[in-house]
């Protein structure tokens, strides 16, 4: 059997494909996400909202340790993994978790103690326990169709689970029923996932313990895992920890305004990475394709975010006084704007460190997170003391503004151009959001005038961009919609 699944070429049409797959099918069902957090914070109140974000914070939390980065040892591997590698890592997951389910039952009550919440708190802890048990028995066929780079038919369970929760969380919210709409949604969502991708990709589960499978996996596996910890400690660990300043209704402003903050993120860039991660892992060999690769995959992340986030930022303030029964959230709007600020530079230093990752300088990624972690604990906290919420909104813009150190890193191994890839878009999207800014505070606060504000600002955007980029980006746009339509060969 040949140890390569995919040749160069096939890597490169399908990274192109399972881009636009999984940003163009995708987008729908990522609006329908937006609506129904949308319909939720208009249902629940800001306590219950909190809640959910801190409960979600202490399982992410968990959910590190049912890991020892075996499934990216799998995706990021040159040679094709043999059936020892699937099983040794298949078993040892399980058993991480079955140990992880165990922690999050006895230590449940200290959890109810600490952030004084109910035992609809304790039920929606059990509830995401067990989505995490069945996300963890979907990891190996998730592995083999990324590897495959087979994004068209990844996409399918993600999308359909996505729908489900949203309709479910929505439809149980509605009926009252309060901080168990998640509970329920979660568990629903788990189980249709697990069954969708075992028909998609069907393994045959079983258990194996191979020591030499292992060595090998975890001489890429340990180093990526120690990354995941540290962003566990700067981001969940973190929720949870401000859950004790700011209380639950404190946390609700801010996971709204992160929700929405990191919403063009959720939408475009996920995607990319996503695609990029083993795309990049089989091209690591050749340089200039990989520069190639990463200034495209920048841009096309930068294109898409910058004009979102600054949008977003513009017309929220409208938004939240015309929707009814959505007033309460008008304290969030200072926090979301600067949580886009972490959203802006985010836009193009993760891919930096993705690509670190995928051509093996796990070490490098490892000293940037490090710095993160240890910015993120001297300033959100102790700012979140001082000013609340937007204080610790105000820490994570200054975490996210020192990413750009990044950028100087990566340029030694890649020497990628930031100037087409992310400052033309930059300048496009600011551009929009003066002009658009300047509207809005002639106009009357209703749905029209955000119709219009939408509609300038994307006219403004795309002319500025054509000015700026040039007739690559009409082209570029072709082949997008060629290759989401099935015309690209």
């Amino acid at each position: 059997m040949d140890s390569f699944e995919i040749s160069l070429d096939t890597v490169k049409k399908r990274a192109v494909k399972g881009v636009v797959a999984l940003t163009g099918r995708t987008f729908i069902l990522s609006v329908i996400s937006l609506l129904a957090t949308g319909f939720l914070t208009v249902f629940l109140d800001p306590s219950e909202f909190g809640l959910f974000w801190i409960v979600s914070a202490i399982v992410n939390f968990f959910a590190y340790f049912s890991d020892i980065g075996l499934a990216a040892s799998l995706i990021q591997k040159k040679e094709k993994p043999d059936d020892d590698d699937l099983k040794t890592t298949f078993t040892i997951q399980q058993g991480l978790v079955l140990l992880i389910l165990v922690a999050i039952f006895f230590g449940s009550p200290i959890f109810q103690r600490i952030y004084n919440f109910s035992n609809e708190g304790k039920y929606l802890l059990y509830s995401l326990g067990i989505s995490l048990l069945f996300s963890s028995l979907k990891t190996i066929p998730s592995v083999l169709l990324e590897r495959e780079l087979e994004f068209s038919k990844l996409v399918v369970p993600q999308v359909i689970e996505t729908l489900i929760y949203s309709l479910s969380a929505v439809f149980f919210a509605w009926k009252g029923f309060g901080i168990r709409s998640f509970s329920y949604a979660v568990v629903i969502r788990g189980f249709v996932g697990l069954v969708l991708i075992y028909i998609l990709k069907p393994w045959v589960p079983g258990f194996s313990f191979s020591k030499k499978s292992l060595k090998k996996l975890l001489s890429f596996g340990l180093p990526y895992q120690a990354n995941t910890l540290l962003a566990v400690l700067k981001d969940d660990a973190m929720t949870a920890f401000l859950g004790t300043i700011l209380g639950t209704t404190g946390m609700g402003y801010l996971g709204w305004a992160q929700r929405w903050g990191y919403a063009p993120l959720r939408f475009f860039m996920d995607h990319v990475v996503k695609v990029t991660f083993p795309a990049f892992a089989r091209m690591q060999d050749e340089k200039e394709q990989l520069k190639h690769s990463l200034n495209r995959s920048i841009l096309f992340i930068c294109f898409l975010v910058f004009p979102s986030l600054i949008g977003l930022l513009v017309i929220a303030p409208v938004l939240v006084r015309i929707i009814p029964r959505y007033e309460k959230w008008i304290p969030a709007i200072i926090p979301l704007t600067l949580i886009g600020i972490n959203t802006f530079f985010a836009a193009f230093t993760t891919q930096l460190t993705n690509l670190l990752n995928s051509i093996g300088k796990i070490k490098t990624t490892f000293g940037l997170m490090i710095m993160w972690t240890v910015l993120t604990w001297i300033f959100i906290p102790i700012l979140a003391y001082k000013y609340g919420v937007n204080g610790a909104a105000f820490g994570y813009s200054v975490v996210g503004i020192s990413s750009i150190v990044a950028i100087f890193i990566v340029r030694r191994y890649v020497k990628f151009s930031l100037l087409d890839s992310a400052f033309k878009p930059a300048l496009s999207a600011i551009f929009m959001g003066i002009v658009t800014f300047l509207i809005r505070r002639i106009l009357p606060y209703n749905m029209k005038s955000v119709f219009l504000l939408v509609t300038i600002g994307m006219i403004l955007y795309l002319g500025v961009s054509y000015i700026l980029i040039g007739s690559s980006l009409i082209t570029d746009i072709k082949k997008s919609f060629s290759t989401l339509l099935g015309k690209d060969k």
